[in-house]
């Protein structure tokens, strides 16, 4: 793998973090006496903490504000960015072994800029970056567009030869190899029935950090 610029998603990519988003929307809607439909979850996590809101506001009458239903939302996951989010095995390694080696880096991610600011103090990465960019921020999911990717290569300074794109997230990945970027698929338990077609399509995959240090990366 040889690269000079590298963007990395931050849920279940660099951060073991998932879990608390499979069920957060769905919780959320419980908290205030309504039950939500069994497919909320999963379309939820294909969208921005806005587009989110606004769904669940619309699809379940809700007399909340999007701003409201956002806020109680975060409220469930803040804690834990804050005090309790790990690092994936291998990651900080990695990172401090790319930013001696001259490789810049950027935090692409769906979650929101003041969590994601939490949760890389929390765990010590904010350091290894040098910025982040939201999907809120540029207005399109990743589902949807691979404008999170090209503006954060473009603040890179890097070209798509040089650049790998690191997500665990087969829409992600889908996205970024259609706008014709360098991807590493990395393995997360909520992605398992996803593995078969992201190791097909990935030009990279990795079941964890730590296997990186057994290959020529640089």
């Amino acid at each position: 793998m040889r690269l000079q610029s590298a963007i990395f998603d931050m849920d279940g990519t660099l951060l073991d973090s998932m879990h608390i988003w499979n069920d957060v929307g769905p919780k959320t809607l419980r908290s205030i006496g309504i039950e939500p439909a069994p497919d909320l979850g999963p379309r939820l996590m294909l969208m921005t903490f806005r587009d989110g809101a606004a769904l669940c506001k619309e699809e379940y009458h809700l007399s909340e504000s999007v701003e409201e239903i956002m806020d109680l939302t975060k409220a469930r996951v803040r804690g834990f960015y804050e005090n309790e989010v790990q690092p994936k095995p291998g990651v900080e390694k990695f990172l401090s072994l790319l930013k001696m080696e001259g490789v810049w880096m950027y935090v692409a991610t769906n979650t929101d800029r003041d969590l994601v600011e939490a949760a890389l103090k929390h765990t010590g990465l904010d350091g290894y970056f040098r910025g982040i960019l939201t999907c809120a921020e540029v207005g399109a999911g990743k589902k949807d567009s691979p404008e999170i990717y090209e503006r954060a290569m473009r603040r890179l300074r890097g070209n798509k030869k040089d650049t790998v794109i690191f997500e665990d997230a087969l829409h992600a990945i889908q996205t970024a190899k259609a706008a014709g970027f360098r991807v590493c698929g990395v393995y997360d338990p909520s992605a398992e029935a996803d593995q078969a077609e992201i190791k097909s399509l990935s030009d990279y995959y990795i079941r964890s950090f730590e296997e990186m240090f057994e290959q020529e990366i640089l």
